[in-house]
């Protein structure tokens, strides 16, 4: 089942195109990660991740492959 992210799509409303930018792609790719049809790659959920304020995590956009991804991130958790 796809995971949609509505949170994502309430951030996209309003971030300006500067800070979409800074993600490393474009608004509609991350249209598609928050309807669920593509997942974020590791470098885009680091970067939503700091763009976002934490609004979305790399837990949150990588649930199967964050611990090994960032192993960092487990040793925290």
């Amino acid at each position: 089942m796809r995971t949609k992210h509505l949170q994502l799509l309430d951030w996209l409303k309003t971030a300006s195109d500067e800070v979409v930018e800074r993600t490393g792609t474009t608004r509609g790719y991350l249209k598609q990660i928050a309807y669920g049809n593509k997942q974020a790659s590791a470098a885009i959920a680091a970067s939503l991740e700091r763009e976002t304020s934490g609004l979305m995590t790399r837990k949150l956009l990588r649930p199967d492959d964050w611990s090994v991804i960032w192993p960092e991130l487990a040793a925290a958790a």
